[in-house]
């Protein structure tokens, strides 16, 4: 019988993965694409599919590619500047991987996403399905940030959230973060030479986030707090993530065969489906309806519906179908669903029995705000577990 943190037990049936690379390993404002890394790992990922891997790539390095191009010397601070060097060295990237890849007879494919177009169901579904045909093709994807028309309010924030969110859109087993660290240590190892590395975290635990920091990258935009905050999400997805230090010629390789490289997470037990990781971590949530005890536990541990009768207040404006975010008394967010009642109807609704609603509202759609179904447990507090 295999541990827990058996890597190779884990790893070993895993064959579609999602590959991170960082802007610190790819490129740089002042040498711009570093071609010659850009080819190790095209070589690498060109042999890992040859052996059965399904890879998807999620490449920064767009904007840090287009800075020398523009005569920037260091990365702008303003969007529409970001915009423009996005604009401008995304194409020099994608030529990049083009021809790397293309010395070992695999084709790529450029794919550029916002925020919106994994909140919305129907846009998500229909990269799902692309993206899908393209690795039963042998096409390796290329995934970025539409960082040419992203704004605050459409971003994911950095690639790691987006890598993280790949994994559910593909349903694939493993996220592989290659970074310019070759892990997780207990503290800053640039600032404390004596820090040790984690090889492996069974659980991200709030201990866990607190070893992480802020970016102290140049070329980039997430540090290992955003990692971390990534390999959470693909934990509750059931899949494993690897951060490595994309630096290392073979370190991909070596991880997957089970070598004790770089810092492995490991996968929740009690993971989530497609649906329920996209309605989690996905989707933008409108509004907020705050449950008393009796609802906490009913959804938390009972795992049930959320009836009216558990609402105490509604804050925010939301419509039928969009997702909202439940909290405890505390203001603690246990769950987040779709609702099946807007902001105003729920407001009307809100503490009475099912048997009431269409007195208060003159009508009743459903007995439940949120079924069973469209509502999922996001908390890992220990008072909700």
């Amino acid at each position: 019988m295999t541990t827990p943190l058996d890597r190779r037990a884990v790893l070993g049936g895993a064959r579609r993965i999602v590959v991170k690379i960082g802007s610190g390993v790819l490129a740089s404002h002042a040498r711009g694409i570093n071609t010659r890394r850009i080819g190790l790992l095209a070589r690498e990922c060109a042999a890992l599919a040859a052996d059965g891997y399904q890879l998807a790539i999620v490449s920064s390095g767009a904007i840090a590619s287009g800075l020398a191009p523009l005569g920037l010397r260091e990365r702008p601070k303003s969007i529409p500047l970001k915009q423009a060097a996005a604009a401008v060295g995304q194409s020099r990237l994608m030529w990049a991987y083009e021809r790397a890849f293309g010395r070992h007879g695999r084709h790529v494919a450029q794919i550029l996403l916002t925020a919106d177009d994994l909140a919305n169901r129907r846009r998500f579904l229909n990269a799902r399905h692309t993206l899908l045909t393209l690795l039963d093709l042998g096409v390796i994807p290329i995934i970025n940030e539409n960082d040419t028309v992203a704004v605050d309010e459409i971003k994911f924030g950095d690639n790691d959230t987006l890598a993280s969110l790949v994994i559910g859109l593909i349903d694939a087993r493993v996220l592989a973060i290659l970074s310019d660290v070759d892990g997780l240590y207990t503290r800053d190892p640039r600032l404390h030479p004596n820090a040790t590395r984690l090889t492996e975290v069974a659980r991200v635990t709030p201990e866990i986030e607190r070893t992480a920091g802020g970016s102290s990258a140049a070329e980039g935009t997430g540090g290992m707090a955003s990692k971390v905050g990534a390999a959470k999400r693909v934990a509750a997805y059931g899949a494993s993530t690897l951060i490595l230090d994309g630096r290392r010629s073979g370190v991909l390789t070596r991880a997957l065969g089970g070598e004790p490289v770089g810092t492995m997470f490991f996968p929740r037990p009690e993971r989530l489906n497609s649906r329920q990781h996209w309605i989690a971590h996905a989707v933008r949530v409108s509004g907020t309806l705050w449950l008393d005890a009796g609802a906490v536990h009913a959804v938390v541990q009972g795992k049930k519906s959320l009836l009216p009768s558990g609402i105490t207040k509604v804050s925010g404006e939301f419509h039928a179908g969009d997702a909202v975010a439940c909290v405890d008394p505390h203001g603690h967010t246990v769950a987040r669903g779709l609702v099946n009642y807007g902001s105003a109807e729920v407001a009307r609704i809100q503490g009475v029995k099912t048997s009431e609603i269409a007195k208060r509202l003159g009508y009743k759609y459903y007995d439940e705000v949120i079924h069973r179904d469209n509502l999922v447990n996001v908390s890992d507090r220990s008072d909700h577990d």
